[in-house]
This record gives C-alpha cells, structure tokens and sequence, in this order.
C-alpha cells in the first residue's frame, strides 16, 4: 500500500508530499478519509445523482419498495399464518421497522460490491484513498433512510401507534445500518476486482440472508439451538435495537453481543484486507 510522508522543500516552496510503500501490515489509516473528506461527500453526492436519474419511477421507488414489502408481509403472517406479537404494536409497524435498517443494508452491499470495478477510469489514473469508493456508495443511501424514517412516522401514525421516546435514536440507527452495510461491501468491493463473480453472487446472497435476519419475524420465536446463526448475522443487533428503541422489544444480550461482535469483526479486516491489496487494483481493474 502506499503510505504518505511530508517532508520540508525549504524555502518558500513550502512542503512536499511523498508517496511511498509501507513495509508489514497495512495501517488502516482512517484518520486519511478524513483529509479526503470533500471527495467522500462528491463520491456519494454522484451516486445520488446517478440512482435518481435512471431510476424511472424516481424517488417514489424509495417510498413503494418498503410499503410494498410491509404490505406483503402482514397479508402473510397476519392473514395466512395467523401470526401474533408479544408486544403491543401492530405488526405492519412490527415489519416496517425491521425493513427500514434492513433495505438500507440490502441495497447498499451491492452498490459497494460493484464501486470499484465501476470506477475503473478513476483508480487507475488519480492517486486518492480508494477505500472513499466503497464508503461512498454506503453515504449515498442516507436520503433512502430519511425518507423511510418519515415514511415510519407516516405509518404508526396511520395505525394510531403512538412513537416512544426512543425515536430519537433513529439518526444513531442510519449509522449502525450503515457500518453493518460497510463491514460487507468493503470486503466485496475488493474481492469482486479479483473475482468478478462477486457481483452476480451478492444480490442472491442478500435475498437469501433476509430469511436469516429477523426482519418479518422477532428474534425471540428462533429455537434456542438456532440463536447462533443470528449472533453471526452483522444486520441482527440493528434490527432488534430498532425494535426495542422504537417498540419496547425484548433484547437477547448475547445475541446482540455477538452480532455487534461480529459486525466489528468484518469492519476491520475488511478495512485491512482491501487496504492490503489496493495497490493491485489499478492492475487488475
């Protein structure tokens, strides 16, 4: 990887910055994309851009996508499987609340998976921190998670569920659903350079991995023997954080424990695996 050294040019020339390699483990340096942070904000305002100007129904798609999703899931749990809650909230805002992080998640992974191979032109010409490319496309959602916050709003208030206090926590939710997001889509970006089967492979292991997160149905009805699968699952803690912050839900602590555990876990190798083979991107790309 490369590293950055300033060093005094003498005189009125001021300093100079020299690029050179750093020998033994990558640094993850994350003090760096703070430097670069004007170049963060541009990476996700483009993408932003770029998702609402093809997008033929706009940004109506951010509003349909989980209303139609919580629709679907309360004809089937409510209508056909008969399914009750231990709580006193209706479940269309039981489901809505778990698709507000979860679809965050959902449609930032792919984003990232793909942002450095569709980056190609721009990391093999300019020098910059190509972790801002991944970081970039996981900021470019935050518009998606206020718009389906208010839209929550919209929908406890159209089942008269009165908010509790806890709602206040949902700018601290954006974040948690985002470095969830960012503890896999760094790691894709980088592999899906190498192996671009990544790319095909992601989108299919997100609808699968729905099924795993307790996105339609409360941690709690999972059999005890099974609650490991969950603990191993980086999207679990926000979720049911969400619900416990939002709906007063129960927590399971080691749960909680081992999916936050787990979250931190892919966030940092992630970090320094892409940093340890970044160099090799401008190569391979």
């Amino acid at each position: 990887m490369l590293g950055a050294e300033t060093t005094p040019a003498g005189g009125a020339a001021g300093r100079v910055t020299v690029l050179e390699p750093v020998s033994g483990w990558p640094r993850l340096e994350l003090s760096e994309l703070w430097h670069y942070r004007d170049l963060l904000y541009i990476l996700a305002w483009r993408d932003v851009k770029v998702r609402y100007k093809q997008a033929a129904l706009g940004i109506a798609w951010t509003v349909l996508q989980p209303l139609l999703l919580m629709a679907l899931f309360t004809v089937v749990f409510t209508r056909i499987a008969h399914f009750t809650l231990s709580i006193d909230a209706p479940y269309a805002v039981f489901a809505f609340t778990g698709l507000l992080p979860w679809l965050v998640f959902a449609n930032i992974v792919p984003a990232s998976a793909n942002s450095i191979v569709s980056s190609s032109a721009l990391v093999s010409k300019v020098y910059f921190p190509r972790l801002t490319i991944p970081l970039g496309s996981v900021l470019a959602r935050t518009p998606d998670f206020l718009i389906s916050a208010v839209l929550l709003l919209v929908v406890m208030g159209a089942y008269g569920y009165t908010p509790r206090v806890g709602t206040v926590l949902l700018p601290l939710l954006m974040v948690a659903a985002m470095l969830a997001a960012a503890s896999l889509g760094i790691w894709f970006s980088a592999l899906n350079v190498a192996y671009r089967d990544v790319q095909y492979v992601v989108p299919f292991l997100i609808q699968a991995w729905m099924f795993l997160t307790p996105v339609a149905y409360p941690t709690s009805l999972v059999p005890s023997k099974l609650l490991w699968v969950l603990a191993l699952n980086p999207m679990t803690w926000v979720i049911d954080v969400a619900r416990w912050a939002l709906l007063g839900a129960s927590l399971d602590g080691w749960v909680t424990l081992g999916s936050f555990g787990t979250m931190c876990f892919l966030f940092v190798t992630g970090v320094y695996y892409f940093r340890r083979v970044q160099n090799f991107f401008a190569d391979v790309i």
